[in-house]
């Protein structure tokens, strides 16, 4: 204000007339400035995560728009995959011949082969292969073939997130844990969508029963595994059997279990019939055998054993006395309620001791995976392709464990380690020892981890008594 004031005091004339024309000027710049327009919420979360960008990958609440992220840029790997990788032929026209040889009339298992040897899986497996021998120009148009497979690769992701999802999992799993989970595997890129393998199907509606399980619908469910899965497209997805059957008595009872059995089995007989009519002992023979012998060139977790051993039946007996042991006490000591039997669960529900009790989504999840990787602990051979079975399970496993200590980076040093002896080709002494380390080490976690059902029991007194208190 000094400035403007001369020297007797008073304000100059130009001063004033400012002074006065700077209320209009405000009035009239209210009048053109438009009201402000909140951002959406969308926006705003966007805007957030730039601002913290270098915090979004450690923060669980940008879990789903990283996991989104990442779907999207999956698309992109496949296409640049698919075609700047050149693509190895090792099962495909296998696959292929086997499945002409039932379109050409041949029922007998024992007379279909491929140039990797006979056919050794069930029928589910001849109706998925035959559609796609078709749809791919009788098995020519291989690069089609790559592009299904890659959709295959992205609806297992789908289905996988939704489970992390559903079960709150991915509010405890960082965000930057789902880059392993699906952008960062060489191997698993290599068995959808440059090899062609029979175990990404498998695998992706197994994930789709699991789903099915979690939303209850456990016929709807159970019809997929057993028929579409695990004694239809490959014997493997039997290793989440022992978990489903214990999931199915605490739900149902024995009584009530029986019939979902029994519509799985006959509907399994529907589906073999031509070829039980035609040789019922070759078709069994072939595609339930289970004490098939695996060559000790492509093992990838017993390399550190001499070959005598790796074939030798003993061993084979041993491996799976231990696996059912495992399982009885992970039944035991985890899945059932403390003071409950397993006898009880053979029980229907509303006679049993202790209150019925409904298993949660994260029960029902935890028990499957358990009981697959328990199996994969515990099998005579693991060739490069099995890493499938579990791959997707393992950050959940990892996140489920007992081990509050066991620090982020460690679990993903461990999955890293796991990675490395997947992608070791030929596998090696310290391959195969490092992935049984890992194996051992989220055993263990799962083990000190508490108990499933009192935690679940704990949790609903807990809910009960505070809707009693409201």
């Amino acid at each position: 204000m000094k400035r403007h004031v001369t020297q007797n005091g008073r304000m100059s004339a130009a001063t004033r007339a400012t002074r006065h024309l700077s209320p209009l000027r405000e009035m009239a710049g209210s009048t053109r400035r438009k009201p402000p327009v909140s951002p959406s919420p969308l926006w705003g979360k966007l805007q957030t995560l730039w601002q913290e960008k270098h915090l979004a990958l450690f923060k669980t609440e940008y879990t789903l728009l990283v996991v989104s992220v990442l779907w999207f840029l999956e698309i992109g790997i496949n296409v640049w995959v698919i075609q700047k990788v050149a693509y190895t032929e090792i099962d495909w026209k296998a696959y292929m011949d086997e499945v002409e040889g039932v379109i050409n009339g041949t029922y007998d298992y024992t007379q279909l082969k491929g140039d990797t040897g006979p056919l050794v899986y069930p029928a589910g497996f001849v109706y998925i292969f035959t559609a796609l021998y078709f749809v791919t120009g009788h098995g020519v148009n291989i690069r089609l073939g790559q592009y299904i497979f890659a959709v295959f690769y992205l609806i297992t992701l789908l289905l996988v997130f939704r489970i992390y999802n559903r079960t709150k999992k991915a509010s405890l799993v960082p965000p930057y844990v789902f880059f392993f989970v699906c952008c960062a595997s060489y191997r698993i890129h290599s068995i959808f969508v440059l090899r062609l393998f029979n175990d990404p199907v498998a695998m992706m509606l197994l994930f789709a029963a699991v789903n099915l399980f979690m939303d209850g619908y456990w016929t709807l469910g159970c019809f997929l595994f057993r028929q579409v899965l695990a004694v239809s497209v490959k014997m493997n997805v039997l290793l989440f059997a022992p978990g489903l059957l214990f999931l199915l008595l605490s739900e149902f009872g024995f009584i009530r279990t029986i019939p979902k059995l029994s519509l799985c089995a006959g509907i399994q007989l529907l589906l073999g019939m031509p070829f039980l009519i035609e040789n019922p002992v070759g078709y069994v023979s072939r595609a339930f055998d289970l004490g098939r012998q695996f060559l000790f060139k492509w093992t990838v977790n017993w390399r550190f054993l001499p070959e005598w051993l790796f074939l030798n039946r003993y061993f084979h007996l041993l491996l799976l006395s231990l696996h059912l042991l495992i399982l009885l006490l992970f039944a035991l000591r985890h899945w059932k309620r403390p003071g409950e039997s397993l006898f009880e669960l053979l029980k229907d529900p509303s006679r049993r001791k202790m209150p019925a009790q409904k298993c949660t989504t994260s029960q029902i999840v935890l028990i499957l995976f358990t009981s697959n990787f328990i199996g994969m602990c515990f099998s005579r051979s693991l060739h490069y392709q099995f890493y499938v079975w579990y791959f997707h399970t393992l950050p959940y496993l990892l996140w489920s464990g007992g081990v509050k200590k066991l620090a982020h980076l460690l679990r993903v040093l461990i999955l890293g380690l796991i990675e490395l002896s997947w992608n070791t080709y030929p596998s090696t002494n310290s391959s195969s020892a490092a992935l049984h380390v890992c194996h051992l080490i989220i055993l263990l976690c799962l083990w000190l981890a508490p108990p499933l059902l009192s935690t679940s029991q704990e949790t609903h007194k807990q809910t009960a008594g505070k809707e009693k208190h409201h």
